[in-house]
């Protein structure tokens, strides 16, 4: 803090001044994460990354988990951010029942990766559709194609995403699989019962399509700070909770 400080053309900074600073950045943060949440917030990204955390003088790795929500006035923002030895069940379950403690309502549609507690923890707090993040969904699909397949057999199963209408849709995703059937069968397999999760956001307006698919903007947002958290689980930037834009159907 002292370099940063000298770094910006200061004096240095003690140690109380550090300390005392802390404790502000703390109560704002507490804030952030205990604000009511108000209105209905029909769609909830949630995803979740690993970082390095400072406990007793030792790095151990900790789960950061964290919910998006958009409103029905088209607004998004971070919703709540926790963090925890692993994404267990347990641990998603209480994340969303504080998020509905503090006001959460009106979800529709939870999109996420599909780990497993995770999708229990959803369907058991918020009663929403799932959509299983259609970028984690590829990955997964691809390492059935084999290395030399993966270029044709995505361009496949994004012909199933280009259509207009989720029935036109279900019906392109069902041929794309019948015809990569007899030379891929596990990927058919896992075609077949994805289906249902991965074509969820068709459900929903066209014009919220582009946004509903996955929780990449989360990945981007999220990912790859690497910062070290403090003994008391505090993120680096998590007290930056501003909303952004989500566009509505007119």
């Amino acid at each position: 803090m002292d370099e940063l400080v000298k770094a910006m053309g200061g004096s240095g900074v003690s140690k109380s001044q550090v300390s005392r600073l802390c404790e502000e950045i703390d109560e704002k943060v507490q804030a952030f994460l205990t604000r009511p949440i108000e209105g209905d917030w029909p769609y909830l990204w949630i995803d979740a990354t690993y970082v390095k955390v400072r406990q007793a003088g030792r790095i151990v790795s900790v789960a950061v988990i964290v919910a998006v929500g958009a409103n029905t006035d088209g607004r998004r923002e971070v919703l709540g951010l926790d963090v925890g030895p692993s994404e267990a069940e347990t641990f998603w379950t209480e994340f969303l029942r504080s998020l509905a403690r503090r006001g959460l309502r009106g979800v529709k549609l939870v999109i996420s990766d599909a780990h497993e507690g995770l999708k229990a923890a959803a369907a058991r707090v918020l009663n929403a559709t799932w959509q299983r993040c259609r970028v984690h969904f590829m990955r997964n699909a691809l390492a059935h194609a084999g290395k030399s397949g993966r270029r044709v057999v995505s361009a496949f199963i994004a012909t199933a995403f280009a259509q207009e209408d989720a029935a036109a849709g279900q019906a392109q995703w069902r041929k794309v699989a019948d015809q990569l059937r007899p030379k891929l069968p596990k990927l058919a397999a896992f075609m077949d019962q994805a289906e249902t999760d991965v074509l969820a956001y068709m459900g929903f307006p066209k014009d919220h399509w582009s946004k509903l698919h996955s929780t990449d903007e989360i990945d981007k947002r999220h990912r790859g700070r690497g910062a070290i958290f403090d003994g008391r689980g505090r993120p680096r930037g998590e007290e930056r909770g501003t909303g952004c834009e989500f566009r509505q159907a007119a």
